[in-house]
C-alpha cells in the first residue's frame, strides 16, 4: 500500500481523519463512490496533490502514462486467446502450468519432475493463461491509475474494456473456477496449488472501483462483476481445490485466506469475510509464525527469504480487508506471535543479506522495501526503514501468482 503521509507531511493529518472502509462498501463513502479496499482515498488524493511539484512522483507519473497507453493500444487479454484446450474442452476454463515442474531428463516422455525454484519459462508460453492473467491485472491497475491521476476518461473505458473482457463479456469471459491451474503433465490435470494464480483479480476489484465515477463500467456490468465473484468464491469455498488449498499451511493458505476474504467483500457476502478473519489468529498466526516470528514451512524453500515476505504480503492484504469489517489484524496476537513480530523478523535483514542463515537464490530488496512500507503503514510513520522510488508512491504492484 501507498503511506503518503511520510513523504508529504502535508497528507498526514488528512491520513489520520481517513474513514475507516465499510464493510462491502469499502472507501466508497469518502473517496467519490470509488468502491475500492486497498486504495485508501487520502492517500491517493494526497499523491495526486504533490505530483506537479515532486520530481520523483512526476517521472513515474510518466511512466505510468507510457505503460497506460501502450495498454489502450493492445487488445484486451482474455482466456480464449491461449493455443491449448483444456481437457474440459471449454476454452473459457483457466489453464496453467506448474512453475517449478519440468520434463524428467531420465524420462522425457514422462511425469514432469520438481525443482524448487527453478522456473520452467513455459508458464509464460501462449499456450497457458498464466500470462494473460497477469497482464489483464497489470493493465487494469495501470489504466485506471492513469484514469485516476490523470483524469482521462479514455483510461477508464481502457479499464473497463479489459475488465469486461476477462469477466464480464459472455463471448471472451473465464468460467469462475482454477480446475486446471498450475496443471503438472503426467501428475495432474490441476492442483490446489492453482488456486494461488487468482491473486491477480485483487488488483482489478480495485481497478473497477477507480473507474467508478466515470461510468466506463455500467450498473449492470458491475452487477455482473460482483455476480463473477460471488460464484467465484462458492467455487473457492466448495471445490476439492479450493478447500486443499485452505488447508494448506505455508504462503499458500495465507493467499487463499486473502483473496476469499477480499472477493467475498467485493461481492457482497461479508459474513464469508467475517469467518476468514476470525480464524486467523488461531488457524495462521498460531500455526504459521513461531515465536521468534519466523514462518518455518517457508525457511525450507530455496527462496526462503522471498516466500516470508510473499506470506506476509497475504497475510497484510487479509489485515486490509479485516480493517473493512472493523477488526485490526495488524495489531492481533496468539500465543506470543503476531504479524508484528513476523514483520520484525524480516527487517532486521534489510541491508543484512549476507546474515541470512537459510537459502535465497537472489536477495529480493525490492520486495523487502515494499513490505515495509505497508508496515509503516499499519504501525506508523517511522516504523520500519525503508527505500522508497516514486513509482512504489505512485501505484501499488500487485503480486502475481507466485506458486511452490
Amino acid at each position: 500500500m501507498l503511506a503518503a503521509a511520510a513523504f508529504f507531511p502535508s497528507a498526514a493529518a488528512a491520513l489520520s481523519s481517513t474513514p475507516a472502509c465499510d464493510t462491502s462498501e469499502g472507501y466508497s463513502a469518502s473517496f467519490d463512490g470509488r468502491r475500492t479496499f486497498a486504495l485508501r482515498p487520502a492517500d491517493l488524493d494526497a499523491i495526486k496533490a504533490a505530483l506537479p511539484d515532486d520530481p520523483a512522483t512526476g517521472a513515474a507519473y510518466r511512466k505510468l502514462i507510457a505503460e497506460a497507453d501502450k495498454a489502450l493500444a493492445a487488445k484486451p487479454a482474455s482466456v480464449i486467446d491461449k493455443r491449448s484446450i483444456p481437457v474440459s474442452g471449454d476454452r473459457h476454463d483457466y489453464v496453467s502450468l506448474a512453475r517449478y515442474w519440468w520434463p524428467d531428463p531420465a524420462n522425457p516422455k514422462g511425469a514432469y519432475v520438481r525443482r524448487d525454484g527453478d522456473t520452467n519459462p513455459d508458464i509464460e508460453s501462449d499456450r497457458f493463461d498464466r500470462a494473460a492473467l497477469a497482464r489483464m491485472a497489470r493493465d487494469a491497475d495501470t489504466l485506471a491509475l492513469a484514469y485516476y491521476y490523470s483524469d482521462d476518461r479514455k483510461y477508464a473505458e481502457g479499464a473497463a474494456r479489459v475488465i469486461r473482457t476477462w469477466f464480464v463479456d459472455p463471448a471472451t469471459r473465464m468460467n469462475p473456477n482454477m480446475n486446471f491451474a498450475q496443471a503438472v503433465p503426467g501428475v495432474s490435470n490441476g492442483r490446489a496449488e492453482g488456486v494461488l494464480d487468482g491473486a491477480g483479480f485483487i488488483a482489478a476489484i480495485d481497478a473497477a472501483g477507480l473507474i467508478a465515477p466515470s461510468g466506463a463500467l455500467t450498473p449492470a456490468e458491475m452487477t455482473a462483476l460482483e455476480g463473477w465473484f460471488s460464484r467465484y468464491v462458492d467455487w473457492m469455498l466448495k471445490s476439492p481445490n479450493g478447500r486443499a488449498e485452505g488447508k494448506a499451511s505455508n504462503n499458500h493458505g495465507l493467499w487463499y485466506d486473502a483473496q476469499v476474504a477480499r472477493f467475498a467483500l467485493f461481492a457482497r457476502r461479508p459474513e464469508v469475510a467475517r469467518r476468514i478473519v476470525a480464524a486467523f489468529p488461531a488457524k495462521r498466526l498460531a500455526r504459521q509464525v513461531d515465536r521468534s516470528g519466523a514462518l518455518p514451512k517457508e525457511l525450507t524453500r530455496t527462496r526462503s527469504f522471498h516466500y516470508s515476505l510473499y506470506a506476509l504480503d497475504a497475510a497484510y492484504t487479509l489485515a486490509d480487508s479485516a480493517a473493512c469489517l472493523g477488526i485490526d489484524l495488524y495489531r492481533a496476537e496468539e500465543g506470543g506471535r503476531s504479524l508484528r513480530k513476523a514483520t520484525d523478523y524480516v527487517a532486521a535483514y534489510r541491508g543484512r543479506s549476507a546474515d541470512w542463515p537459510y537459502k535465497e537464490q537472489g536477495w529480493p530488496t525490492a520486495m523487502l522495501d515494499g513490505l515495509l512500507v505497508r508496515a509503516d503503514d499499519a504501525w506508523g510513520p517511522g516504523a520500519y526503514p525503508r527505500n522508497v522510488d516514486g513509482e512504489l508512491l505512485l501505484r501499488r504492484r500487485a503480486i502475481i501468482g507466485e506458486d511452490r
